[in-house]
């Protein structure tokens, strides 16, 4: 409990990292802008280039990698705690490539073309159907690994499909289109984008905040939580519901971008105590803070051309997420 009580501090200061770094990623770029020329430009009174770096390129760009990290680490520690399973996130159980491949559906076929919400409405029916999958496998499967490659098949699956559609797109614009969704990047986002997907993202984290205090009692075991009176059916529908309606908007606006969900629960949690429910808005602004840094990172880095945002999550969290898998396994092995 007295861990517990850090989480204000927690959240604070996490708040204020990754205000900075959204500040550093207008400031910092091909134009450089001084703090002045950046807080004029932010309220209106700066000039007109200032502004359109301002209000068109960086600081769009620097909120969505934000809301998607926040999205996506959210979803991770729901996961876990539902599952129980320090492994479990969006993009390793397959939960981020089922919502791309419906995406990238959407973009082939030119349904995107119908209206601006098919995108983010086909995103959240991949990740849905995906993360219902996964809610009906966990309770019958005892092992962890299991269902880590239950989740390892489902992304695989979504790859082929995927990669179906590359190989058979019609011309190179749609080539292009669908490669960002399948590798991850905010590059090009506008705040009009994240205005239509904020209604799943705020759906989403209302689902969520209903089930973490289910996800507190399911530390417990499942039979031990329904004996203090926890419905644990509805807790698996809202974390469900929550993480469907979360990576699929997460995923129309930046496409696939993994292993953030993992870190991120992973690093907060035993500063709040290990409680599930405690972990959720620590590790979510984690997330976001993270991938703030990582899209500044693929912007700047000296390469021909620019970094997705995927890939320099992956570099980063490819490594420490096979460190958390053999650190698991070597503890299972000592007990």
């Amino acid at each position: 409990m007295k861990v517990q009580n850090h989480t204000p501090t927690l959240v604070l200061t996490l708040l204020a990292l990754s205000a900075l770094a959204i500040a550093a990623s207008c400031l910092i770029g091909v134009t450089p802008l001084p703090m002045g020329r950046l807080v004029a430009a932010l309220v209106g009174l700066g000039d007109p280039q200032a502004e359109l770096i301002v209000w068109d390129i960086r600081l769009p760009r620097a909120l969505a990698a934000f809301v998607v990290g926040m999205a996506l680490a959210g979803c991770g520690a729901a996961l876990q705690g539902l599952l129980r399973n320090p492994l479990a996130e969006p993009g390793v159980l397959g939960v981020s490539a089922m919502a791309s491949l419906f995406a990238t559906i959407t973009i082939y076929w030119g349904f995107v073309q119908l209206s601006p919400w098919m995108l983010p409405l086909a995103s959240i029916a991949g990740a849905l159907l995906a993360t219902g999958l996964l809610a009906l496998i966990a309770p019958r499967v005892q092992s962890v690994v299991t269902l880590v490659l239950v989740g390892v098949g489902i992304s695989s699956l979504a790859g082929a499909f995927m990669s179906l559609l590359l190989n058979l797109a019609p011309n190179p614009f749609t080539l292009s289109d669908m490669m960002n969704w399948m590798m991850g990047s905010v590059a090009n986002r506008s705040l009009e984008d994240l205005l239509l997907a904020s209604p799943f993202f705020v759906a989403g984290a209302i689902a969520i905040g209903l089930a973490a205090p289910g996800l507190r009692a399911l530390t417990l075991g499942e039979e031990a939580a329904s004996a203090v009176g926890l419905d644990v059916g509805r807790s698996r529908i809202w974390v469900v519901l929550g993480t469907g309606l979360l990576t699929g908007a997460a995923v129309s606006i930046a496409g696939a971008v993994g292993f953030v969900g993992i870190i991120a629960p992973h690093l907060m949690r035993p500063l709040v105590g290990h409680d599930p429910a405690c972990t959720l808005v620590p590790a979510a602004l984690l997330g976001g803070l993270v991938l703030v840094v990582a899209d500044l990172i693929a912007r700047l880095a000296p390469t021909g051309q620019e970094l997705k945002l995927g890939v320099v999550a992956a570099l980063i969290g490819a490594p420490i997420f096979i460190w958390i898998a053999v650190r698991r396994r070597m503890l299972e092995a000592d007990q």
